[in-house]
């Protein structure tokens, strides 16, 4: 992959966005909003699930951690956002090593099972713990984002920061895939001892793979705690990760686009079939197995015939190009 695929990908959603920005009303802009943030928190997702195979539960803490941490550093000690953003990213990462390394000798639905065990904790925390947390009643007035004395008070102007960072989130997570770290992430979910066999750190890859994505959950979280200037235990309980999980599915694990495209149709789905009332869940559920059966790779995953087999072959070969740079 070149350099000119993720310079491309940033551009379309630039362009994409800001052409919807133009033309919806502010209660689709704030979708839009929440769409692209969640798209943040999926990208970072695709990471653990799709690229290295960890089956995680507990996305949605890490998300919550770079909320708390933006909404407390900037409430309690006067914080501006921009330096409690950088602060929060780096205590999720700090947090995800902290339990990756215990964790990540578990697999399959083990290590889901104890993810989601963490996700479960974190709502527990957060809820209990009301001298700092606020419990249940959450914490208010989060400060706005400002640029250049210009506050990002309302849904337009913040859907064109939330689109440059999401684009530069999809450019940066490109080349990271295109990179040799990601083969080898890709190399572990095929094949974990091919992968240790041929000289693949396999702990490392997968504790490399939960931290990247513990970093795009919390800048997700931070620019969530920003927009809504409001956060509570509910906002990151684990029917959370299991939503971002869905997102990714339906999207297309392993794709950067499929992470998007699942999260902005999983955002607006609610509203477009908002005449359905209750039955919406049981909609969503046959939705999702209908997907998974004859859409297994997702959105992303309608491609032409040519592309396929490129992409198989692609994926034959990811074992092999990663092997052979772990013995350099």
């Amino acid at each position: 992959m070149s350099i000119r695929f993720p310079v491309l990908l940033g551009a379309v959603i630039l362009i994409a966005g800001l052409g919807l920005s133009m033309l919806l009303t502010d209660y689709h802009l704030r979708l839009v909003n929440l769409a692209v943030i969640s798209a943040i928190a999926v990208i970072g997702l695709n990471f653990a699930f799709g690229y290295a195979g960890l089956i995680s539960l507990g996305h949605a803490a890490f998300v919550g951690t770079g909320a708390y941490g933006v909404a407390l550093l900037t409430t309690l000690l006067g914080w501006s956002p921009w330096l409690a953003l950088p602060a929060a990213v780096a205590g999720a990462a700090i947090l995800a090593i902290l339990i990756g390394v215990p964790l990540l000798r578990l697999k399959g639905h083990y290590l889901a099972l104890a993810t989601l065990g963490f996700n479960v904790s974190f709502s527990i925390v957060t809820a209990n713990w009301i001298e700092l947390t606020g419990g249940t009643n959450g914490i208010s007035r989060i400060p706005e984002l400002q640029i250049a004395g210009h506050a990002l008070a309302d849904e337009r102007s913040y859907l064109w920061f939330a689109l440059v960072v999401l684009a530069a989130s999809a450019a940066v997570a490109a080349l990271i895939h295109a990179s040799r770290h990601g083969r080898a992430m890709i190399a572990v979910r095929h094949d974990e001892t091919a992968s240790s066999m041929t000289g693949i750190d396999v702990p490392r890859v997968k504790l490399a793979a939960l931290v990247l994505s513990s970093v795009y959950a919390a800048v997700a979280g931070g620019l969530f705690a920003c927009h809504m200037r409001f956060i509570s235990p509910d906002d990151f309980g684990y029917a959370h990760s299991i939503t971002y999980l869905a997102m990714l599915v339906v999207g297309g694990e392993g794709s950067i686009v499929g992470a998007i495209l699942g999260a902005m149709l999983v955002t607006f789905l609610p509203e477009w079939l908002r005449f359905l009332g209750s039955a919406y869940l049981a909609f969503f559920g046959v939705f999702v197995l209908v997907i998974l059966i004859f859409l297994p790779s997702g959105l992303a995953g309608i491609r032409w015939p040519g592309r396929l087999r490129r992409d198989g072959r692609m994926k034959a070969l990811a074992l092999v190009t990663a092997s052979k740079e772990a013995r350099l």
